[in-house]
């Protein structure tokens, strides 16, 4: 039998390729189209799904980093490396005068800490001099609570674990004792939620929650804005008789944060209710200058004849109102809280004054159409404050606000700087040549503080 020869075998393979072939083949050619098309389709879909794979494994290498990073920062010691070795370009180089700054602060912090351990421990502060605790906030272990977060920040866990144990073991607000409730809920109800937040142990949730609950019944006026001073044991709730049995601003205008927080975290809206009405009632009075007096009514809700201060019992009123829309994510339901403090920032420019030719800015306080040269050091708060909310501004007025924060920032800064100790007088009263800090007055004053210019 003849055998075909290699090149009438390689000329037959070689058809295929021809296109004359398949265009006399319709089906051979269908068949081709479709193995083309499918084969095509499975490239792609490999080619998309390995560039999502890949896009997936980036974002979580960084999510992981990211969170290793926030870890270290916190003092928290890993056991074990982490799944994925984080690339060096994206380790943060540690700058050795920031961390030699960073451990002379908590060399103060367990200074500060040790002493109150040895002479004041579960009271509510240390006096220094006396080396002796006092319970000045009825016997809550304020110290020990406010310090629970910057003991878990810092990893100092020997001290916070101890600390803890305390609050488990011998906090208890079944007492007979009138609290104020702006400062009981800023240190108390706000440091154990922190240390919820931060250690995930719910003896914290549940002390805030107990001691909240104590608080609660200070709301119950005829407008809502709370009394300032209720007794935690019988819930009977009242005003400081120097108000004239009028609510203080600040201490009215300063539990949102908290009661906001601890109603996300216990599902519970009753806090949050109670706080955020006292806003909705103020807004019904709100000025166009956005400045309220230190005194409201709270049977009313109107505001009374007294001072226009962002010192005391004013200052963190007008703090709060910011800080509420960041912890709302500046979302549409707090929008009134932001544009509230557009409105007192405007206010607060109002009240601005600069001497000269020193150029150092100050805000002034007000009392019904007169000014007062007077600045309280707590109104340092205002410099970052200010700076916080610039960037909630279009452009041009985030740099006039960040101007005027770096501004009065340079004056509460030589509020310390110019005396002998570096401690700051509590008010500073701006007359011409000199300046006069209570409780004492300078008349010789080596600080270049001259005229004002009003």
């Amino acid at each position: 039998m003849a055998r075909r020869s290699s090149s009438s075998s390689s000329s037959g393979a070689w058809r295929y390729l021809n296109p004359a072939y398949y265009l006399k083949r319709p089906k051979r050619l269908a068949l081709l189209f479709f193995v083309f098309v499918a084969a095509t389709f499975a490239f792609w879909d490999r080619q998309s799904l390995v560039s999502e794979h890949e896009s997936e494994i980036s974002r979580l290498r960084n999510e992981i980093n990211q969170l290793h990073g926030q870890l270290r920062k916190a003092g928290v010691l890993l056991e074990e490396n982490p799944a994925t070795e984080i690339p060096r370009k994206d380790l943060v180089e540690i700058d050795p005068i920031n961390n030699e700054r960073r451990e002379k602060v908590k060399e103060a912090m367990l200074h500060a800490w040790n002493s109150y351990v040895k002479y004041a421990w579960g009271m509510d502060e240390l006096q220094p001099q006396s080396k002796n605790g006092v319970n000045s906030f009825g016997g809550l272990g304020a110290t020990l609570v406010d310090s629970l977060d910057t003991l878990y920040i810092m990893g100092l866990r020997d001290e916070f674990q101890k600390a803890r144990d305390w609050v488990a073991e011998s906090l208890s607000f079944d007492k007979d004792y009138d609290a104020s409730v702006f400062e009981t809920t800023i240190r108390v109800v706000g440091g154990l939620l922190s240390a919820y937040d931060m250690s995930g142990d719910k003896v914290f949730l549940e002390k805030a929650k107990d001691i909240a609950d104590r608080l609660l019944p200070a709301w119950d006026t005829t407008s809502g804005i709370p009394y300032n001073s209720i007794n935690l044991a019988h819930g009977r709730a009242h005003n400081f008789g120097w108000t004239n049995g009028d609510s203080i601003l600040a201490d009215s205008g300063t539990e949102q944060l908290e009661f906001i927080a601890l109603s996300q975290r216990t599902g519970d809206p009753k806090y949050q209710l109670k706080a955020e009405n006292v806003i909705r009632q103020l807004q019904k009075i709100y000025p166009s200058d956005g400045l309220l007096p230190i005194y409201i009514n709270p049977q009313s809700g109107q505001a009374s004849y007294s001072t226009i201060t962002f010192g005391a019992m004013g200052d963190s009123f007008y703090e709060y109102l910011l800080k509420v829309w960041i912890q709302g994510n500046k979302t549409e339901s707090v929008k009134h809280y932001r544009q509230m403090w557009e409105t007192s920032m405007e206010g607060l420019i109002s009240l601005t004054r600069q001497t000269t030719p020193s150029n150092y800015t100050y805000i002034c306080e007000k009392s019904g159409g007169s000014l007062s040269h007077k600045m309280d050091e707590l109104a340092c708060f205002a410099p970052g404050m200010l700076a916080l909310g610039a960037s909630g501004y279009g452009p041009e007025k985030a740099k006039q606000i960040m101007n005027l924060a770096e501004e009065l920032a340079r004056t509460c800064y030589n509020f310390y700087q110019t005396t002998p100790t570096k401690l700051a007088g509590e008010n500073y009263y701006f007359h011409a040549e000199q300046v006069v800090y209570g409780p004492l007055s300078l008349s010789s004053n080596p600080v270049p503080w001259h005229q004002l210019f009003c």
